[in-house]
């Protein structure tokens, strides 16, 4: 079966499709994407997963056409971060 893998970093985001056996668990199909060879200091023991934005544990069977989500910590606090604001073409 198909899925997706994402992963980001500040200067480089990752997505991709892969086939894999339709028994894999979020955990095989991340080892099996690559990505952990490409991004050598992810963890994924450590780290968030989720499946289309929901929290997923690493044993998860994954389903056809799912994408597979790896979270960075958050590393300021979204309070003290100052917003930005975006200005419309009209100034607003």
């Amino acid at each position: 079966m198909q899925i997706g893998v994402a992963y980001s970093e500040p200067a480089q985001q990752v997505w991709l499709r892969i086939e894999v056996p339709d028994d894999s668990t979020v955990q095989s199909a991340i080892e099996q994407s690559g990505i952990l060879r490409k991004f050598s200091n992810l963890d994924i023991t450590t780290c968030t997963v989720g499946i289309f934005g929901k929290v997923a544990e690493l044993d998860a069977a994954l389903r056809a056409g799912d994408r597979i989500e790896i979270y960075r910590a958050i590393t300021a606090d979204p309070a003290s971060v100052p917003r930005r604001v975006i200005v419309g073409e009209d100034g607003d």
